[in-house]
């Protein structure tokens, strides 16, 4: 056992309650959320911050001590890493995301450039027993996960959005949706079920009025798959209705077809039966096309409303009423008429 001083705790140790004085082990366990600590070898000009506990964001600099978690991550615009078989001290991994999640980086997205290289430093260690010095490696999450967690929202209408791709202005629709259900007098609720650990998203739903947020990392998971996302989604949604707020806001990360859950997700009859309104968030009219198809023929899904890249300019909004029968609304330039939107799905399931 090692006492270090680290210079940053990344986001994804939010409940490890940890300090910048720490004790460090050599005993390296490879496993989904323990977290280490490692020192940055070299310096980049894009894509090197790392989102704090705090939530504020901060430069990253070449012999920065930090925190972050073990984990594996399969991002289309960005890193793509796995969780490696064994790790020592000494030994080199990268930071996958801006989160601080640690693995090995198989593939790199030419907009980013390469990872973070990072030493690793050993094992994070927290002390649970009173008056004892036996430490235990710590832990991502706040409470445990349970993979057969049921699914009770008590009545609550639940909204949901989906996407065609990372950064398909989920988070943006997110955000104007629960702004304008605010000021309607709704009181709302707001969860992420899928992705990587990053908080930034539910930080920007609490402020834009979400007077409860929650996302998976709160379970202890660093990332969704497949297998766990039906699960983390009932989690989620069972705790939120809990405090009986009038509508929960629910953002699935990634897209429709990727490797963080989402499928599977709505492949869940007992989520889709609870699901009050589906957004479908496209980048481009023949994305709209293809959610809105996988939606539909995949799922029996018919989404509420388009929003996104793909209504940017009057262009995909034309297209998209005139060949998919929808309704878009870009949630930047008119995020009142997007919350009208759901609102009137709402009143009429109150109705």
């Amino acid at each position: 056992m090692r006492s270090i001083v680290v210079d940053k705790i990344a986001s994804v140790a939010q409940h490890s309650k940890v300090g910048l004085e720490l004790r460090l082990s050599d005993e390296i366990p490879c496993e989904e959320g323990v977290l280490v600590a490692v020192r940055v070898l070299n310096n980049k000009t894009r894509y090197n911050t790392l989102e704090l506990t705090s939530g504020r964001m901060a430069t990253v600099n070449q012999g920065d001590v930090v925190v972050g978690a073990l984990g594996h991550r399969k991002a289309l615009r960005g890193y793509s890493g796995h969780l490696p078989a064994e790790l020592a001290v000494g030994d080199t991994i990268q930071i996958l995301n801006i989160g601080g999640v640690l693995g090995i980086c198989d593939s790199a997205n030419p907009d980013v450039g390469p990872p973070f290289d990072c030493e690793v430093l050993g094992t994070v260690l927290h002390f649970p027993y009173l008056g004892e010095r036996i430490g235990v490696p710590a832990r991502v999450g706040a409470r445990a996960f349970d993979q057969a967690a049921s699914l009770d929202t008590r009545g609550v209408p639940v909204i949901a959005l989906a996407g065609t791709c990372m950064d398909s202005g989920k988070t943006a629709a997110a955000c104007a949706i629960v702004s304008r259900l605010r000021h309607l007098g709704f009181s709302v609720a707001a969860c992420k079920a899928t992705g990587v650990s990053l908080r930034r998203d539910i930080l920007a739903m609490e402020d834009a009025g979400a007077r409860e947020t929650m996302i998976f990392s709160d379970l202890g998971i660093v990332t969704t798959t497949a297998n766990n996302g039906p699960a983390l989604t009932r989690a989620l949604l069972t705790n939120l209705a809990r405090n009986a707020p009038d509508v929960i806001v629910l953002e699935l990360g990634d897209g429709l077809i990727g490797a963080y859950g989402v499928e599977a997700i709505l492949s869940d009859a007992d989520i889709r039966a609870a699901l009050t309104a589906v957004v479908l968030c496209a980048n481009d009219p023949v994305s709209a096309w293809g959610g809105a198809k996988i939606l539909r023929e995949q799922f029996s899904i018919e989404p509420a409303v388009v929003t996104g890249p793909a209504t940017d300019n009057a262009v995909g909004v034309d297209q998209i009423r005139d060949r998919l029968s929808l309704p878009a609304i870009n949630a930047l330039s008119n995020s009142v008429a997007l919350g009208d939107t759901v609102a009137s799905v709402l009143g009429k399931v109150a109705a």
